[in-house]
Order: C-alpha cells, then structure tokens, then sequence
C-alpha cells in the first residue's frame, strides 16, 4: 500500500480529529491539511477559539499539543468529492483509527465526510451514533466550493461541546 497522501495526526488523549473526505490538489502539492486559500477550516478553528491564533497549514503538526487532531477518508486519493473514484472512502479504516485513539469528539468537516463514513445522510451537529466512546459531529464544509452553504455556528457548537468536559 503506498503512503497515505497527508499523514493521520492521531494519537491517544486527543479532545478532538477532524475528518475530511481527501486531500484537494493543493493541500497535497504542500503537503498539509486545509492548504487552499479559500477553505476557511484555518480562520473557523481560530475565530471559534480552538487555536489561541491563525495557523497556517503548514503548521498542522503543532494541533495535538492544543488537544486537536486530523484525519482524512481517502487516505491515497487526490481531488474534489466529485473527482474520487467510489472505492476512495475507506471507512472501516477510519473507525478502527478512531476507536483505537478514542478522541473524545470526530468533527466531520462535511455533509460528505459524514455520509460515507457513516453510510447515511445527516444533519449538522452532534450526532446520536458513536465510535466507540468517541461523540460524532457534523460542521459545515470550510471549502471555498461549498461557500454557499457556510456556517459558522456549528463550529461554536462544536467548540463549545469541546470545551465543555
């Protein structure tokens, strides 16, 4: 198997993993989460007080001393959603991470995330269902394609419910 396009940042103790679907073109061409420009997941963490600062993407390795970990769907796939190929998204790989880890809440950055991880499509929020111990939650993408559907109020919930132990 080859290695996965960006490098899980999982390990035990974590408050809190994001989960996107794939690394887009840019964020694999540098090498970090969330890379483009335009995705908001940077500006949402720190405006939602999950980072004391603005990081920029490159600085992604620094989250787990703030209790933050990364993750993604499609560990070998490069794109947009529409651009993977339907055997991308492996989730029973991603619960066994999860499980193994146990954070104590996975925040999927996206409807998307959500519905092939968890097989069904959902609503925003902290969801009924769990890995294991670990609480799900469902923002709204930061992508700068899903501008449209922006929110920034999930991401409050959810830092809320984070700091909230």
């Amino acid at each position: 198997m080859p290695d996965p396009i960006l490098p899980d940042l999982l390990r035990p103790g974590l408050d809190l993993v994001f989960c996107g679907t794939a690394a887009g073109r840019r964020s694999a061409e540098q090498a970090a989460y969330y890379a483009h420009p335009g995705n908001l997941f940077w500006r949402a963490l720190h405006a939602v007080a999950l980072t004391p600062r603005l990081f920029a993407p490159a600085e992604f390795p620094q989250l787990p001393a703030l209790g933050i970990g990364l993750t993604d769907l499609a560990k070998h796939h490069i794109g947009n959603d529409d651009e993977l190929p339907r055997d991308a998204f492996d989730a029973d790989a991603l619960r066994k991470r999860i499980e193994r880890h146990a954070p104590r809440v996975l925040a999927f950055t996206s409807k998307a995330a959500a519905r092939a991880a968890l097989g069904h499509a959902t609503g925003y929020g902290l969801q009924q269902e769990r890995y294991g111990q670990t609480q799900l939650f469902v923002l709204p993408s930061p992508s700068g394609q899903a501008r449209g559907h922006w929110d920034l109020g999930p991401w409050h919930a959810l830092a809320a419910l984070v700091r909230a132990r």
